[in-house]
């Protein structure tokens, strides 16, 4: 991916047809957690970051970063369970389409990125924190680990984008109109071709993806691919789950690529979904792995 400056991406004003639009389909896409949750606005150096939080006060930390078009409400599948053992952060990242503003210092480049996330952590008061990420969330996760090993406890990436493999030219010519022509249909119609007639994305996040793009017109921050390798002992203890039938890679290429870039790491078997619909596939076993993994890194595998 290009590491030219990112496009700062903020909300219009709130009284804006595209922002109340957004503002209206995060809420209801919100509505899908089960569980009670604490809305969270930390001040930083660079604006201010919406994270939604559930589960025990006293418990490990685990943050939540999701992939560029759901935001925080894209984890409701996973919460409930997450939050029997860890207080879960779902974080809404600085850039992307969701309820976190700019402001202050420009967020462009990826260490400015890395020192974002380490503003989070600190005003979440976590020294250390397991990472969740999911798509260009777990590309976040994976070099916020390079950054700071130090504050990453455990690191699970689901279908990680741009990690250890790149996109498929196809996905990128299907994802396109998101951009030319975003809306709800041009998400609905990627999403379908995307799922291979698979479990389906939420007609809520469907709504929220197709309402972030008429509101956030800007691009994300990006980069190279997280020099993993280099981490070597001090890499965190990671779990991979693939979605066995995502067109956004090479699931076989991302699976080989891990192995080498972290020695050690656990690789679940690719869940018989596509790449968006993983974090709210409907999955004991995948909590399960989760869970446990979370939990003392023994995945079961």
């Amino acid at each position: 991916m290009p590491t030219t400056p990112a496009s700062p991406a903020p909300l219009p004003s709130p009284g804006s047809p595209p922002a109340r639009a957004f503002r209206s389909a995060y809420e209801r896409a919100l509505a899908l957690w089960p569980v009670a949750a604490e809305r969270l606005d930390l001040e930083g150096e660079f604006g201010t970051t919406r994270v939604t939080a559930c589960g025990p006060t006293g418990a490990p930390p685990l943050v939540l970063l999701g992939s560029g078009g759901t935001a925080s409400p894209g984890w409701y599948a996973r919460v409930a369970a997450l939050a029997r053992t860890h207080r879960v952060c779902a974080v809404d990242v600085l850039g992307a389409p969701g309820l976190s503003v700019p402001g202050g210092r420009p967020l462009r480049r990826p260490p400015e990125l890395m020192a974002w996330l380490d503003g989070v952590l600190d005003g979440l008061g976590a020294d250390r924190a397991a990472l969740l990420g999911h798509s260009y969330g777990g590309w976040i996760a994976l070099s916020y680990a390079v950054h700071a090993p130090d504050r990453v406890a455990r690191l699970a990436l689901l279908d990680p984008t741009q990690c250890f493999a790149g996109y498929r030219a196809s996905y990128l010519v299907r994802a396109a109109p998101l951009f030319v022509r975003p809306g709800a249909a041009s998400a609905r119609r990627f999403l379908a071709w995307e799922s291979r007639g698979g479990p389906a994305v939420a007609p809520e996040l469907v709504g929220l993806m197709g309402a972030g793009g008429r509101a956030f017109r800007g691009r994300p921050v990006t980069g190279p691919r997280p020099a993993a390798a280099r981490l070597g002992s001090a890499a965190p203890p990671a779990l991979v789950v693939l979605a066995g039938r995502s067109r956004a890679h090479d699931v076989a290429r991302v699976a080989e690529s891990a192995r080498r870039a972290l020695p050690g790491v656990r690789l679940a078997a690719p869940a018989d979904c596509g790449h968006h619909v993983l974090p709210e596939l409907r999955s004991a076993e995948l909590d399960r792995r989760l869970g446990n993994f979370l939990a003392d890194g023994a995945d079961g595998a």
